[in-house]
């Protein structure tokens, strides 16, 4: 039980700052900028990864509810196996970010563009998807008696 509440404790302070990050970034002008688009991409994956897990490992400590559903398995995998994948590939993506930046400084604002950035989000987004489908169902099948 004592347990539970330091995980509540980061669980809100997760949820509160990246929210409050998202809120920063949303209605501050001058946060319009590539590397925070980059940032607001981190924030939410950060979000899904924290409720993906830590909900489901406070309803164990307060509820003793320590079963899961056999198709609760495969959706909270999907979730944590596609937030990992996706903070993976945006910090790739702030290192791109950066290299432009400092190799060609002249040309930063014309390579990495609000369309550029979008779409090389959603390609992220899109490559860990395609990996991540394939091994939920590879796994329910697997554990299929």
């Amino acid at each position: 039980m004592w347990i539970s509440f330091p995980f509540c404790s980061m669980y809100a302070v997760a949820v509160v700052g990246n929210c409050g990050l998202l809120y920063l970034i949303r209605y501050e002008d001058s946060l319009h900028r590539t590397m925070y688009y980059f940032l607001v991409m981190l924030s939410l994956t950060d979000l899904v990864m924290c409720t993906t897990t830590i909900p489901k490992a406070l309803c164990i400590f307060w509820f003793h509810l320590k079963e899961i559903s056999f198709n609760e398995c495969p959706v909270q995998m999907f979730f944590i196996y596609t937030s990992t994948g996706m903070e993976s590939g945006v910090l790739m993506l702030m290192a791109l970010d950066r290299y432009v930046a400092i190799c060609y400084p002249l040309c930063y604002s014309t390579i990495l563009t609000n369309p550029v950035i979008a779409k090389v989000g959603l390609a992220t987004f899109l490559r860990v998807v395609l990996l991540v489908i394939p091994l939920t169902f590879h796994h329910q099948e697997a554990t299929l008696p």
